[in-house]
């Protein structure tokens, strides 16, 4: 069936930490390393932390030292000394403002393009409280249809009761809906069990092993899903 809504994560797939912001708090606390390190180390991170057992045992808000530990540690920080301090500061300006505040830039034409070929645009995210203020102050709230929040629907992936949701929210059929997201074990897996297909964004082209549809850049997502 053709593709009719797609579902789209937030944080990994529309926006990105702000590694300059994070790069500026761990300087403050004796910690010197390089924005684009902690960029170019996030996705190799993100392929380690995303082990079955952690996803399935932790919720999203319960995984932010982990995640944080393997991106230090894939860009070299081998000092523990000034994280916990750098931490509780970027935890706060997260819980006002929302970290992940990088819009990369080929983001607002794909959504653009995706909208013009009349699909509907869904944001499915575990996020926090501030997610519909940060795409507001971000210019990408005009871009969507509609915006689930694991916050505020006190579920999040990969239970397929978030996805359930969506699909119910955006009044969308599984098999017409596919779901674009950048972990393996919340996104796929959870968007399979409501019976969503799913594609990974997966730019360092690590997942070769790996039984799903993949995408190096959101670009690709736009041939992916041409008529």
């Amino acid at each position: 069936m053709q593709i009719k809504t797609v579902f789209l994560d937030a944080g990994g797939v529309l926006v990105d930490p702000n590694w300059q912001r994070v790069s500026a708090v761990l300087r403050r606390h004796g910690i010197d390393v390089e924005p684009e390190a902690l960029s170019d180390a996030e996705a190799h991170a993100k392929f380690r932390f995303d082990e079955p057992v952690r996803i399935a045992t932790t919720r999203d808000e319960d995984r932010w030292d982990a995640y944080f530990e393997h991106v230090l540690t894939q860009a070299g920080v081998r000092t523990k000394s000034g994280i916990a301090e750098a931490m509780t500061e970027l935890r706060a300006y997260h819980a006002a403002h929302n970290l992940w505040e990088h819009v990369p830039s080929q983001v607002p034409d794909v959504l653009g393009r995706l909208r013009s070929r009349g699909l509907q645009l869904v944001v499915v995210s575990n996020a926090n409280e501030q997610l519909r203020a940060s795409f507001d102050r971000l210019g990408l709230s005009q871009h969507i249809d509609i915006l689930v929040n694991s916050y505020e629907e006190g579920v999040g992936k990969p239970d397929p009761r978030l996805f359930q949701i969506a699909l119910d929210r955006a009044t969308a059929q599984p098999d017409s809906t596919v779901h674009v997201g950048d972990l393996y074990h919340v996104d796929v897996v959870g968007a399979r069990a409501a019976g969503v297909r799913a594609v990974l964004l997966d730019p360092a082209d690590l997942h070769t092993g790996y039984d799903c549809g993949r995408i190096r850049r959101l670009h690709d997502l736009v041939e992916l899903l041409a008529p």
